[in-house]
């Protein structure tokens, strides 16, 4: 393990998130708020913990895959430990495991918040607690990749951070990879932005829910998110937007190249789309004789099917008064997720569609002993290491789950509750069922629970693995 060439990475991205607190301070001074001094005193910190770990250059600049896990998984770590500190200096979230909890939800993309009186919020806060949606949206080295160069071996750090199964580049650079990924990122985030101001959004709080639309994360100024806003068209905007954002960004490149062909053989976006407007029929279907007209059924239906899938997590109704069969079509949605190269929490689409062809090929092999079967996705068949991987990926996943929903009952909630809460911070959605409902937080989890369910969201994020090795003592021990 290459242990200097990671601290020097680490450092590199410590200094970028120094200069991303400027930002908020920016809109501290816009609307003359105390709460500059929380944002310039975090980024001084960062400033100087970055110019530590890059004083010195590696000799060896070379890193392999386990390195790119490690450097991933501490990244994370650190920009939420720091990125915590301007909500505990402001003293706007007295203790420092909300403060912690906060920052993770924000740059995990999950949404879940500790706090509830987030309108009393400064304005300075409200912008970096929905920034950080925008940063870990696309992903923290990605974005760093884009402006420096790091390594020879960036593909490491990439797969890392990429959410999804497959990860593979768009051109022969991977610093243009990661410029074009962020090129269209803010392309639609801007776009955004600008519909929702014509809709009569202000521009502060567009740029707020643009923000939380693009990571997929889900935080808003308002405590009723998107229900505050009595607007159609504002809710039909963000409804498209997330659907947008939960789709692989490597069918924009396509469509950009004008490469039609790629994007129709796309089989995880027919599947993405089509459980999409499957879960709206049924929905609104069921949740009709509740509402005094069609149109707000199916607005509603759609619009919370899109926000839990792509694990986006704002509001527009109470589903939690909806009947069992629409909010257990919720759950399920929250454990299928978006696409993968998307913003996007969940299992993602495309590994459940892999698990489920894997699955079809055994009940194949047990009628037909001797024959002989290749998994494929868009007509290319898919090698038995990424296979195994998501058979790795899905046995993880379920022992973190019951670990996690056994710890969860020690604080004494009921089954819906710690069940709906384990699965929205793994799976990166925010809001859960049960007790305090869609409009709710996690403010009466205790302590503990909340550092859990703070891991829980790191590991989502991460997709397991650079948070699983990084924990295992082996991987520390030198050869």
């Amino acid at each position: 393990m290459n242990r200097r060439m990671i601290f020097y990475i680490l450092g590199q991205i410590i200094k970028i998130l120094a200069l991303f607190l400027l930002l908020p301070a920016l809109v501290s001074v816009i609307y003359r708020e105390n709460a500059v001094y929380s944002f310039l005193i975090s980024a001084v910190i960062a400033a100087l913990i970055g110019l530590l770990l890059t004083l010195k250059k590696p000799a060896e600049k070379r890193i392999y895959a386990k390195d790119g896990f490690v450097v991933t998984a501490l990244a994370w770590i650190a920009v939420s430990l720091i990125g915590a500190l301007p909500f505990y200096i402001s003293r706007e979230i007295p203790s420092f495991i909300d403060c912690f909890f906060e920052t993770v939800s924000g740059f995990t993309t999950t949404g879940g918040t500790a706090v509830n009186n987030i309108e009393g919020f400064s304005r300075g806060l409200i912008f970096w607690r929905s920034f950080t949606h925008w940063i870990g949206g696309m992903g923290v080295l990605v974005f760093v990749m884009a402006i420096i160069p790091l390594t020879g071996r960036s593909m490491y750090l990439m797969r890392a951070e990429s959410p999804g199964p497959i990860v593979g580049k768009l051109v022969p650079k991977l610093k243009n990879t990661a410029k074009i990924l962020y090129a269209i990122y803010i392309f639609l985030t801007a776009v955004e932005v600008l519909l929702l101001i014509m809709g009569g959004m202000s521009v502060f709080d567009s740029v707020i829910h643009a923000f939380g639309t693009a990571g997929t994360g889900g935080f808003s100024n308002k405590a009723a998110s998107i229900a505050a806003y009595n607007s159609t068209y504002i809710h039909i905007v963000i409804t498209v937007f997330m659907a947008l954002f939960g789709i692989n960004f490597n069918i924009y490149f396509f469509l950009v190249t004008r490469n039609f062909r790629s994007v129709f053989k796309n089989e995880e976006l027919r599947w993405y789309l089509g459980i999409i407007a499957v879960a709206i029929i049924l929905i609104a279907v069921n949740i009709m004789p509740h509402y005094s007209n069609v149109g707000t059924a199916v607005k509603d239906a759609a619009f919370q099917t899109v926000s839990t899938i792509t694990t986006t997590g704002y509001v527009t109704a109470d589903y939690a008064e909806w009947p069992e069969f629409s909010q257990t079509i919720l759950v399920l949605l929250m454990f299928c997720g978006a696409s993968a190269g998307s913003t996007g929490g969940g299992i993602k689409v495309s590994r459940l569609l892999l698990y489920a062809k894997m699955s079809l090929r055994e009940l194949r092999r047990m009628l037909h002993p001797k024959s002989v079967s290749v998994v494929s996705l868009d007509g290319k068949p898919v090698g038995e290491s990424n296979l195994a991987d998501i058979g790795t990926y899905f046995a993880f996943y379920l022992i973190i789950a019951a670990i996690t929903l056994l710890l969860l009952s020690l604080d004494r909630f009921d089954f819906k509750t710690n069940f709906t809460a384990m699965a929205s911070c793994l799976n990166n959605i925010g809001p859960f069922l049960g007790r305090g409902g869609p409009f709710g937080s996690y403010s009466e989890f205790s302590a503990a629970s909340k550092l859990l369910l703070s891991l829980n969201m790191l590991f989502g994020r991460l997709e397991l693995f650079p948070l699983l090795m990084t924990l295992n003592p082996a991987i520390w021990k030198k050869h």
